[in-house]
């Protein structure tokens, strides 16, 4: 192995090497190393079970302990001469953890001593120490410091949904088919974080997963769980699905072992409803709506309109349709109140005039108190839908007006994908 820094690998090596005397120490004195049991196999195959030592827990309880050793100065002192473990450090830990002080050393230990230490522990299946599991490990780690950038990726359970192909939702986010035995792969303790039944059932063998290329330098990774929680509403407005993703996402970087994070609660939550298949058309309206979702940021009346309605999915009545009701007042109302709402609402989405009025009439009886109908809580589905492809609320809530009032036709809907994929999912 050819190594661009040899002073670094060998004070690498020692505190690896006293690491493993140390926790080999441990095991022989009683203590227990866990084990994953994992399933493997698929549809129309028999499974294959498999047991995995989960060094990784044991190693991380005992982190803080190994930090404390000469050996671990010595290699975090090698580390701090190396502007690229510097970059690495920022990317894994963020912004204010690079640098030599006493959080910058905590970043490179947390991020590159310790990840380095349960790689060569994962290779070796314990604490019985190989030169060869290191070299291999240290060949990643030195691959992964002095590169121009680096790779991210977080992958999360998609759940309500099949796939026949992966299928691009734009911004680097993807839905695809999981592969076998991921996650598991990077990391052995994924099993127990999985949801029930994922890998067995149709509508639980997808994951939604974003990737991006960090520049040196970047000194943060993506906000994952806020992406992943905009796809997710993205494809339930663009499907009507019972879509949910989580309950964790796992984060690799350099396609090494990031974190494990959380889910937001909001799109771990599954709602009810049958499983969908997500076809090219419906993608292409949720990359469409999540490329504008942004705009709820800004007009505080769309993302409380986009809250109502999501709020809607995991309740029952009375509240699931007073959300729907204060949903559609928010998006469509505009301080004129719920029934002009519901008029803007049956202009916008009847396509004649005996499915407006069929539309009004549904929208009314929720308006008045009713119980949502399964209609009047699709309608107020596609109007959010339409008018976050519109993107300008406010114009549209304007020319639905003029349009009342026969000043103007009624608001086109834009063209191309969006208008083939809106159309679609209406229906």
């Amino acid at each position: 192995m050819t190594l661009r820094a040899p002073r670094l690998y060998d004070a690498l090596r020692r505190f690896c090497l006293g690491a493993f005397r140390r926790l080999s120490q441990e095991v022989e004195s009683g203590a227990e190393i866990p084990f994953a049991f994992e399933e493997h196999g698929g549809r129309g195959r028999p499974p294959f079970y498999e047991y995995r030592p989960l060094v990784r827990g044991f190693v991380e309880t005992r982190a803080s302990r190994l930090a404390e050793g000469e050996d671990a100065a010595v290699a975090l002192e090698e580390l701090t001469r190396e502007p690229a473990a510097a970059i690495f450090a920022r990317a894994h830990g963020g912004t204010g953890s690079g640098g030599t002080g006493s959080g910058g050393t905590e970043a490179l230990y947390r991020s590159v001593v310790v990840p380095l230490l349960i790689a060569t522990a994962e290779a070796c299946g314990g604490f019985d120490w190989d030169d060869g599991a290191f070299d291999r490990a240290y060949a990643e780690l030195e691959a992964s410091l002095f590169r121009s950038g680096h790779a991210y990726a977080a992958v999360a359970p998609l759940v309500g949904v099949s796939v026949g192909s992966a299928l691009e939702l734009g911004e680097g986010l993807r839905v695809r088919v999981a592969a076998t035995g991921e996650p598991a792969a990077l990391w052995p303790e994924a099993t127990g974080l999985l949801p029930p039944g994922f890998g067995r059932e149709p509508d639980r063998v997808c994951v939604l997963e974003l990737e991006r290329d960090l520049r040196r330098g970047d000194a943060e990774a993506p906000d994952a769980p806020g992406e992943i929680a905009d796809a997710v509403t993205a494809l339930r407005l663009a499907t009507a699905g019972p879509v949910a993703a989580g309950p964790v996402l796992f984060e690799r970087l350099d396609w090494r072992p990031y974190a494990i994070r959380p889910v937001l609660p909001i799109a771990a939550a599954q709602p009810s409803g049958e499983p969908i298949r997500l076809d090219v058309v419906r993608a292409a309206l949720a990359r469409d709506l999540l490329e504008r979702l942004g705009s709820a940021d800004e007009d505080p009346d769309l993302g409380e309109a986009l809250d109502r309605w999501e709020l809607s999915l995991f309740q029952t009545d009375p509240f699931r349709s007073e959300q729907l009701r204060a949903s559609l007042a928010a998006l469509l109302g505009g301080g004129d109140g719920l029934a002009t709402a519901a008029l803007r609402a049956a202009l916008l989405l009847g396509e004649s005039g005996r499915e407006r009025a069929a539309l009004l009439d549904e929208l009314r009886a929720l308006a008045g108190g009713d119980a949502a109908s399964a209609n009047a809580a699709d309608a107020v589905r596609r109007a959010l839908v339409e008018t976050v492809i519109h993107e300008d609320r406010a114009g549209l809530v304007t020319g639905l007006d003029e349009a009342l009032l026969g000043h103007r036709p009624r608001p086109g809907r834009p063209v191309g994908g969006a208008f083939v994929a809106a159309r679609a999912a209406a229906g």
